[in-house]
């Protein structure tokens, strides 16, 4: 089974509202067995457009990320983003497939 992923561009407004959100996510994050693999940090834009904030998320399986992104625990923590951020949000399932030689 492929590992399902979210990626995450977001640009934060207001940074102590944000922090209600971080808080409010973790425990849906746990649930659906979330692993944050960047969460912010460095980055560079060769290419296109990005927002101020980069994270990638990986679940257990592509169900996984969307379950946990569809559960009312993780819309209750979205409630405390919007006021906070912009962002643009995909869930992607993993690839297992050849690779280049």
């Amino acid at each position: 089974m492929q590992k399902g992923y979210w990626i995450v561009r977001v640009d934060v407004t207001d940074q102590e509202q944000y922090k209600a959100y971080v808080a409010a996510n973790a425990a849906p994050l746990k649930k659906y067995g979330a692993r944050f693999l960047a969460r912010g940090g460095r980055y560079e834009v060769p290419e296109g457009v990005t927002r101020a904030r980069n994270v990638i998320v990986e679940f257990p399986s592509f169900q996984a990320a969307h379950d946990c992104w569809h559960s009312p625990e993780y819309q209750a923590a979205i409630a405390f983003r919007l006021p906070a951020s912009t962002i643009d949000l995909v869930i992607v399932e993993g690839y297992d497939g050849p690779q280049p030689a």
